[in-house]
């Protein structure tokens, strides 16, 4: 099978890369590039957890071909924190004890980040709608909420 030529931005960082044709953005990110942050966990588009930022829009990176991708601007939650400073978002989650196992973690900050993004003092309605998308299993989903409004309140506080 011939290689395929795909150039994107990862969080910032050119790449390009030789994948097969067919390969999802998933494991082109996981496999080829490195990036371990989108999980891969029904492989199907239905839990969330391989969420992806692509050209301000969240996208599932196990249905999402890569080959789609060429010129595309990528944003996983490694590319969240900068200089080692994490993301409103992240520390929010840290704060409000968002996870436990962690596996749903990266989908659901992508779908809060979009959110946040288009919508930056959401009400618990629109913050329960952009996570529907993701399944967790061990959180109840109420600290996960709590977490992003008080990020939302905190860009909020900060861009006064």
């Amino acid at each position: 099978m011939a290689k395929i030529p795909v150039q994107f931005m990862l969080n910032g960082a050119e790449k390009a890369e030789f994948i097969d044709s067919g390969t999802t953005l998933l494991n082109a990110l996981r496999d080829k590039i490195g990036d371990t942050s989108p999980k891969g966990g029904c492989h199907q588009g239905t839990c969330g957890a391989c969420s992806v930022i692509i050209d301000g829009e969240l996208r599932l990176s196990c249905l999402t071909l890569a080959e789609t991708c060429n010129g595309a601007a990528i944003t996983t939650t490694s590319g969240l924190s900068q200089g080692g400073v994490l993301h409103p978002l992240q520390r929010a989650f840290l704060d409000a004890f968002a996870t436990q196992c962690g596996f749903c973690t990266p989908g659901m900050l992508m779908a809060a980040k979009v959110l946040l993004d288009h919508t930056p003092d959401p009400s618990r309605d629109e913050v329960v709608e952009a996570l529907s998308g993701n399944i967790c299993r061990c959180t109840g989903y109420e600290p996960i909420i709590q977490a992003v409004l008080t990020a939302a309140r905190s860009n909020s506080q900060n861009a006064a």
